[in-house]
């Protein structure tokens, strides 16, 4: 009689433990499926690699050297390197920014680069104080470009399209050893569709809108005799 009954007992003790072992890893998966998802990584767009080859044609006579001096920015974050677009069917006046897309430097950064790429295809391109420091023959100092990028966002005309708004303002001007001489000033403004409703159509307008600036911009200084 004992000997059943230890043996209802061992049962009972194995069933026992054998419960609490589910109850407890029905617990601990509970747990896990509460634990917060790791952040989703934001896409990183830039204005793509450039050309892949140097031009076979033979190269025009190169033009005179150019300060080119940091890109500011007005009415734009500062240092962000949001992607940032407009909804203008709803309220145009606010920047918004996409929250899993970022581009992989400032703007002004990108559109230094592009600049500097554009404008060194046919000229030395000095940083300000490099070419400041540097004097050409007959004592004349390189003229100076100055840039304000005063837009740079995807515009939402309707939910379905959209556009890439580049809007850019330069002072053109010739150094001196008293300062600075304004030659010429311009607004330029380029705007490209976007293939896709979406953070990579407004990348990859916004790029070429860029480039439209860039091209336009370097074209200009040389109508300027600089």
């Amino acid at each position: 009689m004992k000997s059943m009954k230890n043996i209802a007992g061992n049962a009972f003790a194995v069933s026992a433990r054998a419960t609490f072992g589910l109850v407890f890893f029905a617990l601990a998966m509970a747990g896990c499926s509460v634990l917060p998802a790791p952040p989703l990584r934001a896409d990183v767009y830039d204005f793509g690699p450039g050309p892949m080859q140097a031009a076979g044609a033979e190269p025009a006579a190169p033009l005179a050297p150019i300060v080119l001096a940091a890109v500011d920015t007005v009415g734009l974050p500062e240092g962000s390197a949001a992607l940032l677009y407009r909804l203008a069917y709803a309220n145009a006046q606010q920047l918004r920014p996409y929250t899993q897309a970022r581009w992989s430097q400032p703007p002004a950064d990108l559109l230094a680069q592009a600049l500097r790429e554009r404008l060194g295809q046919r000229r030395v391109v000095l940083s300000g104080d490099d070419g400041l420091a540097l004097r050409l023959d007959q004592g004349r100092l390189p003229s100076v470009l100055r840039v304000q990028l005063e837009e740079f966002s995807q515009v939402f005309g309707s939910p379905g399209a959209s556009a890439g708004l580049v809007r850019v303002r330069a002072m053109l001007a010739d150094a001196g050893a008293r300062g600075e001489t304004l030659v010429a000033q311009r607004l330029f403004i380029a705007q490209r569709p976007a293939a896709t409703p979406d953070a990579a159509g407004g990348a990859r307008a916004l790029a070429d809108a860029a480039t439209q600036v860039a091209d336009e911009l370097a074209d200009w200084v040389q109508q300027q005799g600089r």
